[in-house]
C-alpha cells in the first residue's frame, strides 16, 4: 500500500513514506514520527490511515541532520534518537511539516497532522504556527511549547490530545496544563503508559487504549477536514 517518496523542503530534499487509500481520499495527513525515524512502526501507522481512507505522508524528519535513520527501541536507540531531535530542533521540524502539508494541499486535499511522542509536539506546533488541524499523541515536549509560546498565541485550528495516565514522562499536572492553557482542545486520557499506540512494542502497547484513541482520531479528522 505504501511506497518511498522524496519532496522538497527549505532544508533540501527530504525522503519519507507515503500510503494512499484505495478509493477517493477523506483527506491528507502528515504523520510525524517518534524519535526513532521512519521505521517499520511508522510505515505501519501510515498504512493504517490509508486503509481508513486518508493519504498519509510520513516525512523523514531527521534527513537534514542524518539520512536513512531507522531505529529500534533499545537504550542506545533512544539516546541516538534524542540526540537527533536536539540537532534538528522544533523550528526546522516545523518547516518540514509545512512542506509536506503543501505537497498534499497541491493535490486538492484538506490536510491535518498527527504525531507521536516527539512527533506529538511537532503536531502541536503545526497547529500553532501553520494553522493545521492536529492530533498529538503523548507529546512530552508539549509543556515546553505551551510555556514558551508567544503571548496570546491561540490554537489556530481544531486540536486533540491523547495521554496515558501512567506515562512517566507526562504527569497529571502536565495534562491539566493542556486543559488550562488550551481550553478549546479535546484532551483524552487512557489507562495506559507512554507510547501506548506503538503496536510493535509489547512492553508499551495497550490495545484497548490504542483502539479508542484511533477511533477518536478518525472522528476528529472527519470533522476537522470537511
Amino acid at each position: 500500500m505504501g511506497h518511498d517518496i522524496a519532496f522538497d523542503t527549505p532544508l533540501g530534499s527530504v525522503s519519507g513514506w507515503r500510503a494512499d487509500p484505495m478509493g477517493a481520499p477523506r483527506g491528507g495527513l502528515v504523520v510525524v514520527q517518534e524519535i526513532f525515524g521512519v521505521n517499520a512502526h511508522m510505515r505501519g501507522v501510515a498504512d493504517r490511515y490509508a486503509a481508513e481512507g486518508f493519504v498519509a505522508l510520513v516525512p523523514a524528519y531527521f534527513d537534514p541532520v542524518e539520512r536513512g535513520v531507522e531505529l529500534g527501541y533499545a537504550r542506545e536507540d533512544v539516546d541516538r534518537g534524542r540526540g537527533l531531535v536536539d540537532a534538528l530542533g522544533l523550528e526546522r521540524a516545523n518547516s518540514v511539516t509545512a512542506a509536506a502539508a503543501r505537497q498534499l494541499q497541491q493535490e486538492g486535499l484538506r490536510v491535518g497532522v498527527v504525531g507521536f511522542c516527539w512527533g506529538g509536539t511537532v503536531a502541536l506546533l503545526a497547529n500553532l504556527r501553520l494553522g493545521l488541524p492536529a492530533v498529538s499523541y503523548y507529546g512530552a515536549r508539549n509543556v515546553r511549547v505551551l510555556e514558551e509560546r508567544r503571548p496570546g498565541e491561540p490554537l489556530r485550528a481544531p486540536m486533540q490530545f491523547h495521554f496515558g495516565e501512567h506515562d512517566g514522562s507526562i504527569s497529571s499536572a502536565d495534562v491539566e496544563l493542556h486543559r488550562r492553557k488550551l481550553p478549546d482542545a479535546n484532551v483524552n486520557v487512557y489507562p495506559a503508559g507512554h507510547a501506548f499506540d506503538r503496536e510493535v512494542d509489547p512492553k508499551v502497547f495497550d490495545a484497548a487504549s490504542a483502539r479508542l484513541a484511533h477511533t477518536r482520531t478518525l472522528a476528529f479528522f472527519d470533522a476537522a477536514l470537511r
